[in-house]
């Protein structure tokens, strides 16, 4: 059986890393991509390395785009660019386009999710932030978080309240202990519907 120096590599590192020797891992991967930079496994390996062991975004950053200009259609690159950049307003645009080469490539319930989650939080586009969550929630109908996500969305910024009550009700039979989702659907139910369960009209006039 032959070895697998790349492997070899990858594996050192994650057990320096478990033994609580980032600095060792980092430097394990890169004196391997010394002698093969082409190699995106150990690459992809070292950026996350810099990104969740040193807390090192632009680092991980620099070697995620190494590995995305070599292989464009990289889907774990992807991900992990779309989770750094996402995180911060000024690089919107980049994100965007990042996204959308990542829906063409996988459209999984957890990258519709995290679209959604990006569309919501950095680009405040709700609505499309809606449709995404239900294309999630369509793949994944089990997944308690994206329920909870969508539930979020719909009571404070799309107050589509009647499909805010469906979410809330299919949350309190996959998590029936769980008394904040009880508590937000009480008072959704107070202060929206009426005694029949019906939308409360809105009322249009001066005064109180």
């Amino acid at each position: 059986m032959t070895s697998d120096p790349a492997y070899e590599a990858v594996s050192k590192a994650k057990r320096q890393v478990e033994g609580g020797n980032p600095d060792g891992a980092v430097g394990t991967l890169e004196t391997y991509l010394a002698t093969d930079p082409h190699n995106t496994r150990p690459r992809l390996e070292l950026a996350r390395i810099y990104i969740y062991g040193l807390d090192d975004e632009k680092s991980g950053m620099f070697q995620l785009d190494i590995i995305l200009d070599l292989e464009p259609d990289n889907i774990e690159a992807l991900k992990a660019a779309v989770t750094v950049l996402g995180k911060h307003k000024k690089h919107n645009r980049e994100t965007s386009e990042k996204f959308e080469r990542l829906l063409e490539l996988d459209q999984s319930a957890e990258v519709c999710n995290m679209y959604a989650r990006f569309l919501r939080r950095q680009m405040t586009d709700f609505k499309k932030a809606g449709e995404y969550y239900e294309k999630a929630i369509a793949k994944d109908p089990n997944n308690v978080d994206y329920h909870q996500n969508y539930a979020v969305l719909l009571l404070n910024d799309l107050k589509d309240y009647e499909k805010a009550k469906i979410q809330l009700e299919l949350l309190m039979k996959m998590k029936p202990g769980d008394l904040n989702i009880r508590k937000n659907y009480d008072r959704l139910m107070k202060d929206k519907f009426d005694k029949n369960g019906n939308l409360k009209k809105k009322r249009f006039g001066f005064g109180r």
